[in-house]
């Protein structure tokens, strides 16, 4: 199972942290792990290459680790526009949990 795990501060959403595997299928064959995979690391990616924020991003492969969080100062135009990215990556995320969730576990703190 993917532990999903979304952060907040005042309200917005301020990062993200995934661990562990779906095991919904083989690896290699595993759509649910692709999907949610996609969904995360497009999100970072925004983050990282749209906005160009400076995100401090951490993974480890093996355990199917990423942890990706803001930085405490930013501008306020980029802590709007990296709510509405990491916003919907929850919900995309989300959505797959509704369906998935022998294989997801989602949380928001």
């Amino acid at each position: 199972m993917v532990k999903v795990k979304f952060s907040t501060s005042d309200g917005k959403f301020v990062g993200v942290e995934c661990e562990g595997h779906c095991e919904y299928a083989d690896a290699g064959e595993d759509v649910v792990c692709a999907a949610l995979s996609s969904v995360i690391q497009t999100a970072v990616l925004g983050l990282m290459k749209v906005l160009g924020i400076a995100v401090g991003y951490e993974t480890e492969e093996k355990r199917g680790y990423l942890k990706a969080v803001l930085p405490k100062s930013m501008s306020k135009s980029d802590e709007h526009d990296a709510d509405v990215i990491l916003r919907t990556a929850y919900f995309g995320v989300s959505d797959l949990y509704e369906t998935f969730s022998d294989f997801i576990s989602l949380e928001v703190e």
